[in-house]
C-alpha cells in the first residue's frame, strides 16, 4: 500500500456499521460455488517465457535462447544471471520499458522462509500532496478496523493471495486476486494487483521474480506454526510465476514514491503459469471474479470490501484481513481522476488486494488497494474504466490462452 504522510489531525466522518452484509455472503458463495496519460499499454513480453532449474546443472537457471538474447541486449551477462546475477540491480540497466519485462522461473526460489522475509511494498505521499485536492475529495472517513478472515480462506473469501517479487530493496510482497478471463472462460490464468507491485513507476523499472500464491497460509497459522509448516500448507495451490505483466502507461510514466500522478492508474494484470505444470489457475483454485469496468461514482458504488494481507505493524503479513465501508471520493490533484476511499486500518502489504462490490447479485472486483495514510486509517484505490478494460482485454486476447 502507498502510505500518505499527514501531519494534520485526520477529519472524521460517519462510521459505517459493520454487519454480516450481502457482500460477505456473496463472497463466500462465489468462493465455494466453484470447485498524465492514463492510457494503458500492454507491458507484456512474449520472450518472458519460463526457464526451469536444470537438474544436472547444479541448480542453475536454464534460460531460453530468445530470452538470453534479450538479456544480452540490455548488457546483462547471461552466465552471471544464471549464477545468481538476477539479484544484482544496476539502475542504469534496470529494465523499465513495457517491452522489457522478463521474469524467468527460478524454481524453488520462493521457499516458505523467503516468503516470510518479504517486506511490504509501500509508498509515501506528502501532506501537500494529500491536501492539494481538498475541494475534490470527500471528508476523510472514520477508520474501520480490519477483521481477520475466517479460515480456510479458500472456503470463506474471494480468491485472494499474495504477490511476491524482488525489488532493489530486497524481497517484497503485495496482494492480488484471481480474475476471470472473458476470452477463456473457466480457464483463467489472470491475476489483478496494483501497478506499484510490478513496476516502480517513473524513476524505476520492472520488478523481478514475480510470483502469485493464492490462498497463502490458507489455515491462518501463526508465525510460530508456520515455522514448521509444509510448503503445501503455506502455498496450498502452489506458486504461479508471472510470464507476462501489464500495467498502465499512466503508472509507468507518472508513478512515484509519493504515488504521484500515476496513483489513479495504479493497477496491473498478471498472466501466470504454475511453477510445476498443472491446470489453469482458475481450475486449480476453483474460483475467479469478474472485473467491473463501469467505474461507478463513489455515490453510486454502494458498499465495498477490501481484502488483503497487511504486512506492516501491527500485522505481520501472514493472515488475510478485510474491511467493509461505503466509499467516498479522493484525489491528489484537481487535474487527476478521483479515486475511491474507504475507512480501513490495513497497512502495507495489502497493496494490490482486490476491492469488491455486489453488482446484479454477483461479487465483482471494482478496484484495488493503492494508497493510504501513515496512520493507517483509510485506503484509496483507482476507478477502473475504459483504459483499465483495454489493458485487461489486450492481456486476455494476446496471452490468455497460453
Amino acid at each position: 500500500m502507498r502510505s500518505i504522510r499527514t501531519s494534520a489531525p485526520p477529519r472524521r466522518g460517519r462510521r459505517t456499521v459493520l454487519t454480516a452484509t450481502g457482500l460477505v455472503a456473496a463472497l463466500a458463495l462465489t468462493a465455494t460455488a466453484c470447485g498524465g496519460s492514463g492510457k494503458d499499454e500492454a507491458s507484456d513480453k512474449p520472450d518472458a517465457t519460463t526457464s526451469q532449474a536444470a537438474g544436472g546443472d547444479g541448480g542453475k537457471v536454464t534460460i531460453p535462447s530468445d530470452l538470453a538474447d534479450r538479456l544480452k541486449e540490455h548488457g546483462i551477462d547471461v552466465d552471471r544471471w544464471k549464477d545468481g546475477g538476477w539479484e544484482d540491480w544496476d539502475k542504469d540497466k534496470w529494465l523499465r520499458e513495457a517491452k522489457d519485462f522478463v521474469n524467468p522461473v527460478i524454481e524453488g526460489l520462493w521457499k516458505p522462509e523467503r516468503m516470510r522475509s518479504a517486506e511490504e511494498a509501500d509508498k509515501t505521499v506528502t501532506t501537500q500532496d494529500a491536501s492539494a485536492a481538498e475541494g475534490v475529495s470527500d471528508p476523510e472517513p472514520a477508520p474501520v478496523d480490519a477483521q481477520a478472515e475466517k479460515t480456510p480462506y479458500h472456503e470463506n473469501a474471494a480468491p485472494v493471495g499474495k504477490v511476491f517479487f524482488d525489488s532493489p530493496e530486497g524481497p517484497s510482497v503485495c496482494s492480488g486476486t484471481v480474475i476471470k478471463d472473458v476470452n477463456h472462460p473457466g480457464k483463467s490464468n489472470l491475476v489483478w494487483t496494483a501497478g506499484h507491485c510490478v513496476h516502480a513507476g517513473g524513476e524505476g523499472g520492472w520488478y523481478r521474480n514475480l510470483v502469485f500464491v493464492p490462498a497463502y497460509n490458507d489455515l491462518g497459522k501463526s508465525e510460530a506454526e508456520l515455522g514448521s509448516a509444509s510448503a503445501s500448507e503455506v502455498a496450498p495451490y502452489g506458486n504461479w510465476w508471472a510470464d507476462w505483466a501489464s500495467t498502465s502507461g499512466g503508472w509507468i510514466q507518472g508513478g512515484s514514491d509519493t504515488g504521484g500522478d500515476g496513483a489513479p492508474y495504479d493497477y496491473a494484470v498478471l498472466h501466470v503459469k504454475p511453477e510445476q505444470g498443472g491446470k489453469s489457475l482458475e481450475e486449480t483454485v476453483g474460483a475467479a471474479l469478474d472485473v467491473d469496468f463501469s467505474a461507478p461514482s463513489a455515490a453510486e458504488a454502494g458498499e465495498m470490501g477490501a481484502w488483503g494481507y497487511p504486512a506492516a505493524p501491527p500485522y505481520n503479513g501472514l493472515q488475510m484481513f478485510k474491511c467493509l465501508d461505503t466509499p467516498g471520493r479522493f484525489s491528489l490533484s484537481p487535474g487527476l481522476p478521483a479515486m475511491y476511499r474507504i475507512g480501513c486500518t490495513m497497512t502495507g502489504g495489502s497493496s494490490g488486494g482486490g476491492w469488491f462490490r455486489v453488482r446484479d447479485g454477483e461479487t465483482v472486483l471494482v478496484s484495488n488497494t493503492s494508497i493510504g495514510p501513515m496512520d493507517n486509517t483509510w485506503l484509496a484505490g483507482p476507478q477502473l474504466g475504459e483504459d483499465a478494460e483495454a489493458l485487461y482485454q489486450n492481456m486476455s486476447r494476446t496471452y490468455g490462452g497460453q
